[in-house]
């Protein structure tokens, strides 16, 4: 039976679909209540209940809210093109769901254990801007694609600070594969050995991008519900507006994985002793979506043109300087090696 799954095309193809739904099935699930929780959490720092009437608690609440999506009629502008109307919130959900590919949860559990998964992330994330293009573009009236426009050169400028970023971190590891970032950060210090430590202010300004990046408060630009006409997505209805909104998600679940990973040492236990294990991962990934949530209850909404600000004179010269600095600090082993953990193997 094993080499039916490892020698025969088919069983090959079988072995891969069932990887791929183990992955999937479960990440929309828990979406599903990760928004509940976001909707608790932004209920609660207000001051009121937040869902609470479908299920136990609210619990089902997204359920319902995918089912009201489900069973709408899909109204397609006059003069839109369909084809890419309908194209464009399936490419913004589907390149969003394939970078989890190569996005490890314990050590060896991955669909892809691929040497340039960083490479891979960002290649595939770049690509959900077209998305927001096309849906902008296909709706056949100037605010949507006014507001894609928008919405792309937001997405594109964040990336730039984030790939900054991450440089840091692949220098001080010497590789760009997930496990071998993961490794480095397992020392005889625990929670101490873990990148958040030598690598702390770009930890920061990783949290911010990763916010300018997913479209989330206080950066929600491309959506603007609170002006007159919203953006890219206005003229959606029913499931292509639903799948946008998963996209959007599922990217923002991905930040939080990448956090987890890049700084806060993946899997591993924070206390030496402790056994390593994917309930830390998801513990990890769990208050990295808290920050999140907290931040969009909190901070209002920045305008268009400080968001663009930050990002090209205040996020892109600090990332730029830090990759010198830990060049410099990574070439010379200075703090005990703390930025070179290639050389010194974790």
């Amino acid at each position: 039976m094993i080499e039916f799954f490892t020698t025969t095309n088919l069983g090959i193809f079988l072995l891969t679909v069932g990887q791929v739904l183990l992955l999937v099935i479960p990440l929309l699930v828990a979406l599903a209540f990760l928004m509940y929780a976001d909707r608790k959490i932004w209920a609660a720092v207000q001051l009121r209940r937040g869902p609470n009437v479908v299920g136990t608690f609210g619990l089902l609440q997204s359920f319902a809210d995918f089912l009201k999506y489900i069973v709408k009629e899909v109204v397609f502008p006059a003069g839109a093109d369909k084809a890419v109307y309908l194209l464009a919130p399936m490419v913004s959900l589907v390149m969003a769901l394939i970078a989890w590919a190569v996005i490890p949860f314990n050590d060896g559990w991955v669909l892809s254990d691929i040497n340039v998964a960083i490479l891979y992330v960002f290649a595939v994330s770049s690509l959900e801007v077209y998305g927001v293009i096309m849906g902008g573009w296909a709706s056949n009236s100037k605010y949507p694609f006014l507001g894609s426009l928008r919405s792309a050169a937001q997405m594109i400028s964040y990336e730039v600070s984030l790939g900054l970023i991450i440089i840091g971190i692949i220098i001080s590891t010497g590789s760009m594969n997930f496990g071998d970032i993961v490794a480095a950060q397992d020392g005889a210090y625990g929670i101490f050995s873990w990148y958040w430590l030598p690598h702390f202010p770009m930890l920061f300004l990783f949290f911010i991008s990763a916010l300018a990046e997913t479209n989330r408060p206080p950066f929600d630009l491309p959506e603007a519900e609170s002006e007159l006409v919203a953006g890219y997505q206005v003229e959606y209805s029913s499931t292509p507006f639903l799948l946008f909104m998963i996209g959007e998600l599922v990217a923002v679940v991905l930040m939080c994985a990448l956090v987890s990973l890049l700084f806060f040492g993946g899997w591993l236990s924070p206390i030496p002793g402790l056994p390593d294990g994917i309930l830390w991962m998801i513990l990890k990934m769990g208050a990295a979506f808290f920050m999140f949530s907290m931040v969009k209850a909190l901070v209002p909404r920045y305008r268009y043109d400080q968001l663009m600000r930050i990002g090209w004179k205040v996020f892109l010269p600090m990332s730029l300087v830090w990759v010198v600095l830990v060049a410099f600090l990574a070439k010379f082993e200075l703090f005990g090696g703390a930025y070179a953990r290639w050389a010194i193997g974790g």
